[in-house]
């Protein structure tokens, strides 16, 4: 029977999460600037035969490691150079991550819990936004969840192997996370004494075979500009020093994480601080669950670089405990748990409607009156679930959730968009771009949008500065 359930389940976390994160990747073009760089790269590593040095304009590009190129090159000679191949890799792997929670949420707490955690997951609205997106953000995260829920199940092997992958496709920052959540949490629960189990010498050769081999063929070929690049720049530097503006707030990921672990943003403070307290047979997972995420929303808010994809690595760790939380609170018939998600809910949900029609004012007018009837929407979803809370119906609460989420997000991705693609996305303008071009004049673009110009007209054109075109439209006029 309990295979069974558990055959059943995987079937239910399989059917959520592909239909949520396969529907949708080859419906709009790919997102400038982020999902053309990694497209065009993976691209160029096919044309010139070379898996080892990123290139982009031909040129060789230090930016990132190379998992998640070579991931969209393979996808690429799968299924053709389009826009489903290049982010069908985050897709599989945000699919891959899910499975992952229910698997272990089912040793580490219950069946039900396992369930429910994975489903919190794959329905979080920034986790399906990155399942559907051409970056690493989704590659990162599978590994370091696959690393970090390996060392609680203590398949030590299987954490060095992970770890390494992690920082194939992103850098250092993959064992260092590693380290200081798995240091942090044996430090607190004192439990230092289990290094000695942890194979750590064999460990460090096996993550040494795998996550060097890349790093010293880079330098070979490249030698100091690589290290000077990759590690000086794109790691020390980016942190230390903001690249955009909102490097300087230091609450940016509060709203991110309210808005982007959205619908299950209701149970959250409940379900970590219930984590905190914990003092039975599952404290020390809810310990080493609440370090695994405080460790990466603290290193991103300390980061002087932010973007909203960066904090992504902490949504597993939180789906597993509001998961154990839910379950809980089920199972000890705690209603007063569903009266307050209600509440926050009802809150979230206003403030997501407040973003969207805040986006479509900024985007296009066209916007208004899709993003209206979401809103109508979302007025029907928080009366059906406060009439749920109401009713004290713990299955009704989550279903309607995620039924809520899947609803929502397919009119996202099909009705509204299609109309924002233009001010996304450089594919239409260079469809109009060919129809004109003689084929011979030198053609200037402005780095924000160089990546998806190259991609779909294959020409990628000289790099123009902003004041540098500021100062030929003043000589012009």
């Amino acid at each position: 029977m309990t295979d069974r359930r558990m055959w059943i389940n995987i079937a239910v976390v399989l059917c959520v999460a592909g239909i949520i994160m396969f529907s949708y990747l080859g419906l709009q073009p790919l997102w400038d600037p982020d999902e053309p760089v990694y497209a065009e790269t993976a691209q160029e590593m096919l044309q010139f035969h070379d898996l080892i040095s990123p290139r982009i304009y031909g040129e060789f590009w230090y930016d990132k490691p190379p998992m998640y190129y070579w991931l969209v090159a393979g996808a690429f000679k799968i299924f053709g150079i389009r826009e489903f191949a290049a982010r069908f890799p985050s897709a599989l792997l945000a699919v891959g991550g899910a499975m992952l929670v229910y698997l272990s949420g089912r040793k580490l707490f219950s069946e039900r819990a396992g369930l429910l955690a994975a489903l919190i997951l794959a329905t979080s609205l920034e986790y399906f936004y990155l399942g559907n997106a051409a970056v690493t953000d989704m590659t990162l995260t599978f590994f370091l969840t696959a690393a970090l829920l390996a060392f609680l199940h203590r398949q030590y092997y299987l954490l060095y192997g992970c770890a390494a992958l992690a920082v194939v496709t992103k850098g250092p920052i993959g064992v260092v996370f590693c380290a200081a959540i798995i240091g942090l949490y044996l430090i607190l629960t004192g439990s230092l004494a289990a290094v000695k189990r942890m194979k750590v010498l064999s460990g460090a050769v096996l993550f040494a075979v795998i996550a060097l081999p890349w790093y010293l063929a880079m330098y070979y070929y490249h030698g100091m500009a690589f290290i000077d690049t990759f590690l000086g720049f794109h790691n020390v530097t980016r942190f230390l020093q903001p690249e955009h503006a909102i490097g300087k707030i230091w609450y940016y990921y509060i709203p991110v994480l309210i808005v982007g672990f959205f619908p299950w943003t209701a149970f959250l403070a409940q379900a970590f601080f219930t984590g905190i307290r914990e003092q039975g047979e599952n404290r020390n997972t809810c310990i080493f669950l609440v370090i695994w995420s405080v460790v990466i929303f603290l290193f991103f808010t300390i980061s002087q670089t932010k973007l909203v994809s960066y904090i992504l690595p902490m949504y597993p760790p939180l789906a597993l405990l509001v998961g154990w939380y839910f379950d809980k609170a089920w199972t000890e018939k705690h209603y007063s748990v569903l009266s307050w998600s209600a509440i926050s809910f009802t809150m979230v949900a206003v403030l997501l409607v407040a973003c969207l029609f805040y986006g479509a004012a900024q985007v296009s007018t066209e916007l208004m009156m899709p993003v209206k009837i979401m809103a109508g929407f979302f007025l029907l979803l928080i009366i059906m679930v406060l009439l749920l809370s109401y009713r004290r119906d713990f299955r009704a609460v989550f279903t309607a959730h995620i039924i809520g989420m899947m609803i929502f997000t397919a009119f996202l991705m099909t009705q509204v968009l299609p109309l924002a693609a233009p001010a996304v996305s450089v594919k239409a303008f260079v469809n109009e771009f060919k129809q004109h071009y003689d084929g011979q004049a030198q053609v200037y673009v402005a780095k924000f949008y160089r990546p998806g110009f190259m991609f779909y007209s294959g020409l990628p054109g000289s790099e123009i500065k902003p004041e540098e075109l500021q100062g030929t439209i003043r000589r012009i006029s």
